[in-house]
Parts: C-alpha cells; structure tokens; sequence
C-alpha cells in the first residue's frame, strides 16, 4: 500500500527536478518570465504540446488495453481520465489560431525528436513492463503543469494578450477543477505495492525530467538558435545512465 511519505517523496522529486530545468536548461524562463517572448518560440512550444496531446491519447488506448488485463477497476478509471483529456489539443489549437497558426500547420509539423523517444520510451514500458511508467509520465505532466502553468500562461497574457492563452487556461483551470493530478496518484498508486514498485516510479520520473529539460534545450536550438537540437538527447541518455 502506497503510504502518504511516499507521495511526498515523489513530489518532492518532482519540485526538486522543476528547480533543476530553471537553472539548467536554455531559455527556460523564457515564457514564464520574459517581457519580450518570441512569438515562434511560443507558437513552436504550442504545437509541441499539441502533437503530444494527440500522441497521448494513442498510448492511452494502449494503457487501458493493458490494464484491463489484470487491473479492470484502474482501467476503468484511466478510460474516463483518458476520454476528458483526449480532445484537449482543441483548446491550444484555438488559440494558434488566434495568432495566425492554422490546424494544417499544426498537424502538418514533424514532432521533435525529444517528443518521439518520449512516446517510444512509453511504448517500451508499456509492452514490456505493464502501465506504471505511462502513468508515472502522467502523474508528472499533471503535478508540475499545476506548479508552473499560471504563471507562463499570465506571462503570455501580458506579452500577446489574453486571446492568446484563453484555452491553455481554460485547459488548467480544468484539469485543476477535476482533480486530474489526484486521479492520476489514485491509479498509479494502485499499481504500486512493494519497496521495488516505488523505486520504479523514481525512475520512471527520473526519465521523463531528462526528457523534458531534453526538449526545451532542443526548442531553444531550433528556434533561437536555428539549428538542429537532436544533439541534446545525449544528454538524456547520459544522465539516465548515471542516475
């Protein structure tokens, strides 16, 4: 049984990794604090997010699959997580579009490559360890989205006007209104059972703050600095690696 210290230690993992993207990682504050956001590093992170929402929800199907498995009442409750986030990349899309972005264009971009060993290493665990790393991957996004995501959306307020983030915002507020986050715990945590269970969960998460910090520096490569930034998922593979 997955004890309340337990879910202390993963968000404390997860606040610590938040500190560590910040200092780390190029241009991190850049949309949290910028008073002059670039307009194509900000469209560019959009449809990012976008791609990976739609991406989600085909590894979701896969988890639910899985789940049901051997796991039936976590699989009905992740098919209900996964049916009101599934079309959730309407919401950024509007507001691409307010900025001149059209659906053609979103949908018509080649996912970074952060994005694509994101959805693979999803894959790997899912066809070769069960659901918990998909619902690690979860638990992070929805945790550190509520952590960071008010203050970047009111930065691209004041930058591009409100029309700009209105359903980023209204996808927070939400998510925030639904309890996603505590949904997400509730079925993870029903995955997890023993010492060696958590210790899986550590590392799962341990992945995903070097994917995500892998991303950011290869945005910051191709938008600021107009060049590939494949080269940054060395880095991932050398952290995972020591960790």
């Amino acid at each position: 049984m997955v004890t309340s210290e337990f879910r202390q230690e993963v968000t404390a993992f997860i606040d610590a990794e938040i500190e560590r993207f910040y200092a780390e990682v190029p241009s991190a504050s850049h949309l949290a604090k910028s008073s002059a956001v670039n307009p194509e590093y900000f469209k560019r992170h959009t449809i990012e997010t976008i791609l990976r929402i739609r991406l989600a929800r085909m590894a979701d199907g896969k988890a639910i699959s899985v789940l049901a498995k051997s796991h039936p009442r976590v699989a009905a409750s992740w098919a209900k997580y996964a049916e009101e986030e599934m079309l959730h990349d309407r919401m950024f899309l509007k507001d691409l579009e307010r900025l001149g972005v059209s659906a053609d264009d979103v949908y018509g971009s080649e996912p970074l490559a952060a994005t694509k060993l994101l959805q693979g290493y999803l894959y790997y665990t899912l066809e070769h360890e069960g659901a918990l790393g998909l619902l690690c991957k979860a638990f992070f996004i929805e945790y550190s989205t509520l952590k960071t995501q008010k203050e970047w959306n009111d930065n691209i307020a004041r930058n591009f006007g409100p029309e700009a983030i209105k359903g980023a915002a209204a996808h927070l507020s939400y998510d925030d209104a639904e309890d996603h986050s505590g949904d997400v715990w509730n079925a993870l945590s029903a995955l997890v059972t023993t010492p060696a269970d958590e210790a899986r969960v550590l590392g799962h998460l341990r992945v995903y703050a070097n994917l995500l910090r892998a991303y950011f520096a290869e945005l910051d490569a191709l938008i600021n600095n107009g060049r590939d930034g494949r080269w940054t998922l060395d880095r991932v593979a050398a952290d995972s690696a020591a960790a």
